[in-house]
């Protein structure tokens, strides 16, 4: 397979355009021309890693973390960056970053940490606003299936764990085809009566293009009439982290040791006990501060994130236990997860996870 291939082969299983509009994922170098020899996972796409790569014959790694996140200017090697992805094209290896795509699907990095923690009820902490569409689209009685069909296959009505799902309603409309008009029925400056349908679905923002270009084509008519309105629901399976409840409620304490267990950490960076009983918990993979507010108006009793600031503990109101178990600490089954997914996308390729502990934090206890 071409390194074209294996990317498209990974974007049908999860969907870059979900990532956050800061991030910087996909392709970051390679020639998608290129035949892939086989695919190395990791964390970060630093210069060991590359020459993990080298070492094992292998052009293609998936990292979760961008290398490249804000321009470059120039590739001399005068950072740790440049150094990276000059010896990854010198070597004609393809570096692509899956990031935030991963941390707002539903079952990406946040759901794993759920299920690590066994959390049950599971529900995306903050979903993504303004992320639904709804088309409505006029079509003549025979050719519904067609066009609801055009839609389904284009990705249209996906409604969690529904999908082909639309609503009809059967009416008349009205159109007079005047001169320069081809019209699929009708004649010339004379007004025509047609039995129509009003076809709705929902969508995804980002897959509108797809999705009137599959209209358009299975349309018979000459001007197709249509409306696309923003929705201000909220898309309850695409987010950043994720809130559950344990099966059974523990003391703080126990909690802390649960985690510290759970995850293998060293320490835990927490907020002050308040002797209150821990059942319902909140995570976001990685810097997650940005969700204490959320997860307190979830309910949340505790909340697991990294890269929490002094003045941020403050934000719990005492209501919410804070903990901070460390960027890479919170993110660290991602690249399990991904070999899972790569594996099953291509089960008779060379998928390997990288040996390299990327984790630039230690500690001296």
């Amino acid at each position: 397979m071409t390194v074209k291939e294996v990317v498209s082969e990974i974007e049908k299983k999860i969907a870059l355009k979900q990532a956050e509009d800061f991030d910087n994922v996909g392709l970051l170098c390679g020639n998608l021309q290129r035949n892939v020899t086989g695919i190395l996972v990791c964390h970060d796409a630093l210069e060991q890693v590359i020459d993990e790569a080298v070492s094992k014959k292998v052009n293609f790694i998936v990292t979760f973390h961008p290398i490249i996140f804000s321009g470059l200017k120039s590739i001399t090697g005068k950072n740790y960056v440049e150094r990276a992805v000059l010896k990854a094209m010198e070597n004609k290896i393809a570096i692509y970053a899956i990031h935030t795509a991963f941390d707002n699907d539903y079952f990406g990095v946040n759901f794993r940490i759920c299920e690590e923690l066994g959390l049950q009820n599971q529900k995306i902490l903050m979903p993504k606003p303004q992320n639904l569409r709804k088309l409505e689209v006029y079509v003549p009685n025979n050719y519904t299936e067609a066009v609801k069909n055009a839609l389904f296959k284009a990705g249209a009505g996906n409604i969690g764990f529904y999908d082909e799902c639309s609503f009809t309603v059967q009416g008349k409309g009205t159109f007079r085809p005047i001169e320069g008009s081809n019209p699929f029925s009708g004649i010339q400056n004379i007004r025509e009566n047609a039995d129509e349908q009003m076809v709705s679905v929902i969508f995804e923002h980002y897959k509108q293009h797809q999705m009137m270009a599959a209209l358009k084509n299975a349309h018979p008519y000459e001007e197709v009439a249509y409306q696309i309105i923003t929705l201000e629901n909220e898309n309850q399976y695409s987010g950043l982290g994720r809130f559950g409840d344990l099966e059974t409620e523990m003391d703080e304490t126990d909690f802390l040791k649960f985690v510290k267990e759970k995850f293998s950490l060293k320490m835990i960076r927490h907020s002050q006990l308040n002797n209150k009983k821990i059942k319902r918990v909140g995570v976001l993979g990685g810097s997650g501060a940005s969700g204490i507010k959320a997860a307190l108006s979830q309910n949340c009793d505790a909340y697991l994130t990294g890269d929490v600031k002094y003045h941020e503990f403050f934000q719990n109101e005492g209501k919410m236990l804070i903990c901070d178990i460390g960027h890479f600490e919170s993110e660290q089954f991602v690249t399990q997860q991904l070999i899972e997914i790569l594996s099953e996308i291509f089960p008779k390729f060379a998928v390997s996870k990288s040996v390299e502990n990327t984790n630039p934090v230690n500690y001296f206890l």
